[in-house]
């Protein structure tokens, strides 16, 4: 049996494999319980486990989490710690570089970019056929390139990071900032009569439109893919994307490319479910 687990800011997502086939699938705020808390609680349960697969919305390095903006970690040495406990097998990646590994096998891409767009801003690319990760595994995340200083911190330390600007979690600290309603969305702070609703949204879009052409430019892929819940929940701004990255991109980065909004369901599992074959 097999348990994969896709663990963000805001969702713990997990399914139970037997033989391939899907027996269990659940989720459950992320704050309710640590990774590891969870690991642990469930491998109790299940005795029939022998590998486990984690999407990891932070960065990781050899089985070991050196840091998470938006999850509190409850165990940096998770994979040593697992395996030595429980006699199971434990791979984890960064979340968005299992979801580029998925969306490079659906689209049969060997040079792809995924950037998501949820509690915070991240990117996985495929480049002829590698995963991008770099030597301390931090390599693209495109959440923390500098854009303009804000009045608050990010939770990696710094005050000018593009995620402050575009994520859900950028967006609420603004909304908190201005002292608006936390419950506006994001096509609400677009469509209200406020300056301040309005001055978040054009950031917004902004910020997007900066990431996704800095993305293009660097990295000159076939097929870049877009997802997480502010993209799939306003997929509006696929079309404004396509109308207005000729600004930020380079051109001849742009002569070829395949600009769409993803097509998985739970893509990061899936992709997590591929670390075994992947080697990563």
């Amino acid at each position: 049996m097999t348990l994969g687990i896709d663990i963000g800011g805001t969702y713990l997502r997990y399914e139970l494999r037997e033989n391939g086939k899907r027996v269990e699938k659940a989720s459950l705020k992320s704050t309710q319980t640590g990774l590891c808390s969870f690991l642990e609680m469930i491998l109790k349960k299940e005795k029939k486990i022998a590998t486990v697969f984690i999407s990891y919305a932070g960065q990781v390095k050899d089985g070991t989490i050196l840091a998470s903006p938006n999850i509190k970690i409850d165990k940096h040495d998770i994979k040593v710690y697992i395996e030595a406990k429980y006699k199971v097998k434990l791979f984890i990646e960064n979340d968005v570089n299992c979801v580029v590994l998925a969306e490079a096998k659906a689209h049969r891409a060997k040079d792809i970019c995924a950037v998501y767009v949820g509690t915070g801003l991240g990117l996985g690319v495929v480049s002829s056929s590698v995963l991008i990760k770099g030597s301390d595994s931090i390599a693209t995340e495109l959440g923390h390139i500098p854009c303009k200083k804000t009045p608050f911190t990010c939770n990696c330390g710094k005050q000018n990071c593009i995620e402050l600007f575009c994520s859900g979690s950028g967006l609420l600290r603004w909304k908190e900032y201005y002292k608006l309603n936390t419950e506006l969305c994001l096509e609400e702070l677009g469509q209200s009569t406020n300056d301040k609703a309005q001055k978040i949204y054009h950031a917004f879009v902004e910020a997007l439109l900066y990431a996704l052409g800095t993305t293009i430019t660097l990295f000159n892929p076939d097929v870049l893919v877009l997802g997480g819940g502010l993209i799939m929940n306003n997929r509006y701004l696929h079309e404004i994307i396509e109308q207005k990255i000729h600004e930020y991109a380079l051109p001849l980065a742009l002569k070829n490319i395949q600009i769409t909004l993803s097509q998985l369901e739970d893509a990061a599992l899936e992709g997590a479910f591929l670390l075994k074959d992947s080697h990563v």
